[in-house]
């Protein structure tokens, strides 16, 4: 078991996939700070004064001046503040992915092209597909009559 553990992790997949996910953790907390201390506060400013962080709904119908007064009252909450921060920073999270996927794929092509090529109905070996003579066998492909089959 263990040896077929170390095979699996000395596979390039595992040891890529264990690479994104360290920098997916760094890079996500990069994306929070910038949600949390650079496009909120202005956003929150052009709102009016608005603390996204502090926006929530007491379910207990009391009323508190920051969540952190009524989560420390035990307060149930529903954060709504909070979730809009983390949606923003998905879609940070989103858009820079998928920018990333489109650059590495712009130079490095996911999977190789293969060459169109077609089957000789004659000899059975792999031509190009525009070719009208097998390069094989020399058969006229342009003429479409099927081969003669030998019982």
């Amino acid at each position: 078991m263990f040896k077929e553990f170390k095979a699996f992790i000395s596979k390039g997949n595992a040891l890529g996939m264990a690479i994104g996910i360290v920098i997916g953790a760094a890079f996500t907390s990069i994306v929070n700070s910038l949600v949390n201390d650079i496009i909120m506060p202005p956003l929150g400013l052009l709102i009016g004064n608005v603390d996204f962080t502090n926006l929530f709904i007491s379910l207990n119908g009391a009323h508190y001046d920051t969540l952190k007064a009524a989560q420390a009252a035990g307060a149930p909450t529903i954060n709504y503040g909070m979730f809009i921060n983390n949606v923003i920073s998905f879609l940070i999270i989103a858009f820079s992915v998928f920018l990333i996927i489109k650059l590495v794929s712009k130079y490095i092509p996911l999977e190789p092209k293969k060459p169109a090529t077609k089957e000789c109905p004659y000899c059975l070996s792999a031509i190009p597909e525009q070719a009208t003579k097998c390069s094989q066998c020399t058969s006229d492909l342009s003429i479409k009559e099927e081969p003669e089959v030998s019982v």
